[in-house]
């Protein structure tokens, strides 16, 4: 349980990490990468990023 918590928190901080990156190279401006205002905050769904990342990281890990 303890190992799952600490894989959750190292992803947690490379996303922060390298989210200014990402954006610079066009991520969370695909189509399916939904940004809406609700209630006074803005609201961020990165579906389509998502889902490209995730296919990267398994190409990757198939080939480690």
């Amino acid at each position: 349980m303890i190992r799952w918590i600490i894989v959750v928190f190292l992803a947690l901080v490379l996303i922060s990490w390298f989210t200014p990156l990402l954006q610079r190279l066009g991520f969370g401006k695909l189509p399916g990468d939904f940004r809406f205002r609700l209630f006074g905050r803005e609201w961020f769904i990165p579906l389509t990023t998502t889902l490209l990342l995730s296919m990267v990281a398994a190409i990757v890990s198939k080939f480690i």
